[in-house]
């Protein structure tokens, strides 16, 4: 069984984009859309640099929760994001950024309906892990379900009322 520990925050916009143009980061494009978005399981499909996966991830508990991925040809793909993701897709751009020997983040910058939205992650070895914060980082979203990609994709982050915006 696969187990993914990712702790999740909001990023301030303009103390992170110094940092990627300072350090030249690229980035790199990802679509992705969902084919079961269930209560106790998500199953998503994800295109980036020429590949195709699709992700079965189970239900967050205490930043963890069970993930598997496989490769998929990339027809494949692009198919099921056009016929049965519908028109509720996530596009992001993904920047790696390697902090120190702590680790790295994966810090993405979201486009079209959720454009505006930046979120740095980082995967951990347990849930308890001590985590140094970039001084970029704005609050953690961990355990905000309104952030997870899923939501995103239903209820895309411009149509949030002002009220609750972060």
């Amino acid at each position: 069984m696969a187990i993914e520990v990712e702790r999740r925050f909001l990023v301030k916009p303009d103390a992170w984009w110094s940092l990627v143009v300072r350090m030249r980061l690229k980035g790199q494009e990802y679509v992705q859309g969902y084919l079961c978005m269930g209560e106790k399981a998500v199953v998503r499909i994800r295109m980036a640099a020429g590949q195709a996966w699709i992700t079965v991830k189970g239900k967050t508990h205490d930043a963890t929760r069970q993930e598997f991925e496989y490769a998929i040809p990339l027809s494949d793909a692009r198919e099921m994001l056009t016929k049965l993701c519908g028109n509720h897709l996530i596009k992001k751009t993904r920047y790696h950024l390697g902090t120190n020997a702590d680790g790295y983040w994966e810090v993405d910058v979201f486009h079209d309906e959720n454009e505006g939205l930046i979120i740095a992650e980082r995967e951990l070895m347990h849930p308890k892990q001590h985590l140094i914060l970039p001084d970029w980082i704005e609050r953690e979203i961990t355990d905000d379900p309104r952030y997870f990609n899923m939501q995103l994709a239903i209820h895309p982050f411009k149509f949030w009322s002002h009220e609750i915006q972060p």
